[in-house]
């Protein structure tokens, strides 16, 4: 009988074992995944005030040198 619960308390010590393995992998794999998706937020975000600054700079520019407008040619008939 002693046996049996050996066998059975080394078991149970294996699956907690295990669920603890797995556990800390969920546990890394969401830390990886949220320090991913903050990188990304804040690249998106760098990125994004560079392509303001951008299309800012060329609307001023182009407000003090407008392009001269291209005139249509007329239809012959």
């Amino acid at each position: 009988m002693a046996d049996g619960n050996q066998t059975l308390m080394a078991k149970a010590e294996a699956r907690f074992a295990d669920k603890q393995k797995k556990t800390a992998e969920r546990n890394k794999a969401t830390a990886e995944y949220m320090s991913e998706a903050r990188a990304r937020e804040i690249k998106t975000a760098k990125l994004r005030e560079l392509r303001l600054a951008k299309e800012e700079a060329d609307r001023a520019a182009e407000a003090l040198n407008p392009s001269p407008k291209k005139k249509r040619a007329p239809k012959k008939a």
